[in-house]
C-alpha cells in the first residue's frame, strides 16, 4: 500500500485548479522538486471507485502559527538564541504540485482533504509517460524520495523524436566544465550506436567535431577510470559500457615540425592511429575547394555585399583567376588586385574592398591545410571526400581544436555542405550505400549560430536549413553551447529535445527559461556534473536525470 504523506488543502486564496494544487505534509518529511506524488480523486466509474491524479512537486514551503517575525522573536525570549522557545509553535510544510495526468483522464481539480501518497516505480513511470514509450533509447536514470522509500528507475527517450522521423535534433546547454555537456552528448550517441548496431531498421552514422583539446580523440579506447558502480549503471540501462566502435580520426595537415598534424593530440597517439589506418590528415586543394571560399567569411558582416561580389568574381573565373591552380598563386593574384591604381577588376569593386578581402583570407590561407595535392600514400585526404564515404554505424571525428576561429568555421561549413550535398544526391554514390541518418555533433554552437552571427553567414544559413529541413533529409544536429539564450531562435526552436545542465543566475533570467518553474530554474544553478534537466516531446514534465561517467578514454588536462 502506498505511503500517505498528507492531504490536499484548497483555500479561499489558493484553490486547487486543473493545473495545480497544494497539500500539507509533516515538517520532517523529506521531499524534493521533481518528485512524483499521487492523489485519490473521483472516478468516471461511480462514487465507490477512485481514480488517481498524478502531480510533480514544484515548491515546498514551511509555515507556523506565528503571525509575524516579531512574534517569533518574542517567543524566543526576545531573541535569546541559547534558550528554548517559551512557546511551542504549530508548524507544517505545504507543497505546490503541478498536475501531469489522471488515470481516468479527469480534469476536474482534486478535492480538499484528498489523500496524497508517494508513488511506486510503476506509478512514477505511468505518471511521467515513461511506460508508453516506444523505440526506447536510454537517456539516464532518475531517483526519487529518501531512505526506505527511495525509487530509482531508468529513463528512455523515444528515438523517433530524437533522430527522426517524428522529431529531431538535440540541444544541450550549460556552463563550461561543470555541466559535462560533451559527456552527456557522448553518452547518448554511444547508446544510439549500440541501438543502431542491433537494429535492422536503424541506419545511423556520426560526424563529431573535436573543438577542445583532446576531448574526442580517443573515443574508441576504454576509460580505465570507470569504476564498478558506473559499470553497473550501464548494465541497468541496458548498455554495454564499452567505448565507441568504427571510429576514424581526421587531423589538420601541417608541414611544420615532425608531427605532420596540427593537433593537441600526442604524436605517439597519432602515429598509432595512423598505423592502424584509422587516422588521416586532411588538406584543401585549390582547384577542388575554391568554390567554398565564402565559408572563410562566415563571421564577416558584409552588409554591402562587396565581399560576396569578390567571391563571385573569383569563383566565376574572371580576370586571371580562371588560370590559377594553387593557393600560392591565388594569394599572389590577390596582392595584384590590392595595388593602388590596378585596373584588373570590375570597376564596382574598389581597391579598399580587395584589401579587406585579403585581410580576411590571408589569416585562413596561411594555415598549412590549404596546401598542395593530396598524397593518399601518406594518409592524406580531402575532408569532404572522406565524409561523403561515410558508412552505416561509422564515426568520423574531425579535429579542429587547434585551428583559429575562422578556419574552424571553414572546416565545419565544408563538412556540413558535403553531408548536405551527399544526402541530396549531388554526387555519384549509390543512394542505398548512404546512411539514412547522419548525426552531426558540434560543441560551441554559439560560434556559428548565435544571434550575433552576421545574417549573411553561409554557415548560419546551413545550420538553420538543417534545423528546419534536416529531419526529412536524415541530417540530425546534436548541438552544445554554454548559453542557450544566445542561440538563434530558428535553430533552438526546431530542436525537439533539450537538456539543461548547470548554468548561472544571469542565464536563467532570460526569456528562454520563462516556461520553467522558479524552483526548477534555481536548481539549474546547483546541478552537479552528471545531472541534467531534460525536456522531450513524450515526457509529461521536465525530468531531473543523472547519467554514468564516460566509457571512453579521458585526458587529465583535456
Amino acid at each position: 500500500m502506498s505511503k500517505i504523506i498528507g492531504k490536499v488543502a484548497a483555500t479561499e486564496k489558493a484553490p486547487t485548479t486543473i493545473d495545480e494544487f497544494y497539500f500539507w505534509t509533516n515538517k520532517n518529511r523529506i521531499l524534493s522538486p521533481f518528485d512524483v506524488i499521487k492523489v485519490e480523486h473521483i472516478s468516471k466509474k461511480g462514487e465507490d471507485e477512485k481514480s488517481t491524479t498524478y502531480g510533480v512537486i514544484e515548491e515546498i514551503s514551511h509555515i507556523t502559527d506565528s503571525s509575524s517575525y516579531l512574534s517569533n522573536y518574542i517567543s524566543n525570549d526576545f531573541g535569546d538564541v541559547e534558550l528554548e522557545a517559551n512557546m511551542h509553535r504549530i508548524g507544517m510544510n505545504y507543497v505546490k504540485a503541478k498536475v501531469i495526468g489522471n488515470t481516468d483522464n479527469i480534469y476536474t481539480p482534486v478535492l480538499n482533504g484528498s489523500k496524497v501518497s508517494l508513488a511506486s516505480q510503476d506509478e512514477i513511470s505511468e505518471a511521467l509517460g515513461l511506460d508508453k514509450i516506444k523505440n526506447k533509447l536510454p537517456c539516464g536514470y532518475l531517483e526519487m524520495y529518501e531512505g526506505e522509500d527511495k525509487v530509482k528507475l531508468p529513463v528512455y527517450f523515444n528515438s523517433h523524436f530524437l533522430i527522426g522521423p517524428e522529431g529531431a535534433h538535440l540541444n544541450i546547454s550549460g556552463i563550461s566544465g561543470l555541466a559535462a555537456k560533451t559527456s552527456y552528448s557522448m553518452f547518448l550517441m554511444r547508446a544510439i550506436q549500440e541501438a543502431s548496431k542491433q537494429s535492422e531498421n536503424e541506419d545511423v552514422a556520426f560526424v563529431f567535431f573535436n573543438v577542445k583539446g583532446r576531448d574526442l580523440l580517443a573515443i574508441d579506447e576504454k576509460n580505465d577510470g570507470l569504476d564498478d558502480s558506473n559499470k553497473e549503471l550501464y548494465k541497468e540501462l541496458g548498455l554495454s559500457g564499452k567505448p565507441f566502435e568504427n571510429v576514424s580520426y581526421y587531423y589538420p595537415y601541417t608541414d611544420q615540425g615532425k608531427t605532420k598534424t596540427f593537433t593537441y593530440a600526442s604524436q605517439d597517439d597519432v602515429d598509432v592511429q595512423i598505423d592502424q589506418n584509422k587516422a588521416h590528415k586532411f588538406k584543401y586543394v585549390y582547384e577542388e575547394d575554391i568554390d567554398n571560399l565564402d565559408l572563410l567569411f562566415a563571421n564577416v558582416d558584409d552588409s554591402t555585399g562587396t565581399m560576396d561580389s569578390i567571391i563571385n568574381y573569383i569563383i566565376n573565373g574572371h580576370g586571371n583567376f580562371s588560370s590559377i591552380r594553387s593557393w600560392a598563386d591565388f594569394r599572389n593574384e590577390i596582392n595584384e588586385y590590392c595595388q593602388t591604381g590596378n585596373n584588373k577588376s570590375d570597376k564596382e569593386i574598389t581597391v579598399t574592398s580587395w584589401r579587406k578581402f585579403k585581410r580576411v583570407v590571408s589569416k585562413g590561407l596561411n594555415n598549412d591545410i590549404f596546401s598542395g595535392r593530396v598524397n593518399e600514400d601518406k594518409n592524406e585526404v580531402r575532408i569532404s571526400d572522406a565524409v561523403k564515404q561515410i558508412k552505416k554505424n561509422e564515426i568520423k571525428v574531425v579535429d579542429i581544436a587547434k585551428l583559429d576561429q575562422d578556419t574552424q568555421a571553414f572546416v565545419f561549413g565544408d563538412v556540413i555542405r558535403a553531408i548536405y550535398d551527399m544526402k541530396l544526391g549531388q554526387d555519384d554514390r549509390d543512394e542505398k550505400e548512404i546512411p539514412s541518418k547522419i548525426i552531426i555533433f558540434i560543441d560551441e554552437l554559439n560560434k556559428y549560430a548565435s544571434s550575433d552571427v552576421p545574417k549573411n553567414s553561409p554557415i548560419l544559413k546551413q545550420i538553420i536549413d538543417i534545423a528546419e529541413r534536416g529531419r526529412s533529409l536524415g541530417i540530425i544536429l546534436f548541438s552544445v553551447e554554454q548559453f542557450r539564450s544566445a542561440i538563434h531562435d530558428r535553430v533552438k526552436g526546431n530542436c525537439a529535445t533539450h537538456a539543461y545542465g548547470r548554468t548561472n543566475a544571469i542565464e536563467i533570467s532570460k526569456s528562454d527559461y520563462r516556461f520553467v518553474p522558479a524552483v526548477f530554474k534555481n536548481m539549474m544553478t546547483r546541478l552537479s556534473p552528471g545531472e541534467y534537466i531534460i525536456e522531450h516531446p513524450i515526457f509529461r514534465s521536465l525530468l531531473h536525470i543523472k547519467f554514468p561517467r564516460e566509457v571512453y578514454k579521458q585526458f587529465k588536462n583535456g
